[in-house]
């Protein structure tokens, strides 16, 4: 078995204008981090399809296990408050030391499965900008981000 995940590579410019709009707001979100601990601050913005914007940061609690991510927290709410509006494109960006990171971070495997999760629910795809300040990274989907994975089909 080879897996390959396709994974495009751009400059900012080389966006649509709504997502460059996207990641200037989860770049603006990151501002918004409670991350006393780890001093990573992480921002995220989701599309939806009927054009909302929703946008979430990392939250860091003393007992790590009680934090939460920044996509786990957009997406949470987006599904809490949207239930029928599929995300259509989820930006990420992450800052320490009050400089965007170089390259793109990348989601970590539990907001991975939170992600094809909520792809899942909706039947289709989001497309995912991770930001990062030299490039950025552009994924068409969680299954990308997370191969051989598991979305409750096998339960059936």
């Amino acid at each position: 078995m080879d897996i390959r995940i396709p994974v495009s590579v751009c400059q900012y410019d080389e966006l649509a204008k709504q997502e460059q709009e996207l990641i200037d707001l989860a770049k603006a979100t990151t501002q918004k981090s409670y991350s006393p601990y780890s001093r990573f601050s992480v921002g995220a913005a989701a599309l939806l399809a009927d054009g909302t914007v929703v946008t979430g940061s990392n939250q860091e609690n003393a007992a790590f296990p009680s934090s939460t991510c920044a996509e786990r927290t957009t997406l949470f709410y987006a599904n809490s408050q949207y239930p029928d509006t599929p995300v259509t494109a989820l930006a990420i960006a992450a800052q320490t030391g009050g400089k965007f990171t170089d390259a793109p971070i990348t989601p970590c495997g539990a907001c991975r499965q939170v992600i094809l999760g909520t792809e899942t629910r909706f039947g289709q795809t989001m497309r995912i900008l991770l930001y990062g300040s030299k490039e950025i990274y552009i994924i068409n989907g969680a299954r990308s981000l997370l191969p051989l994975s598991f979305d409750g089909s096998e339960m059936e």
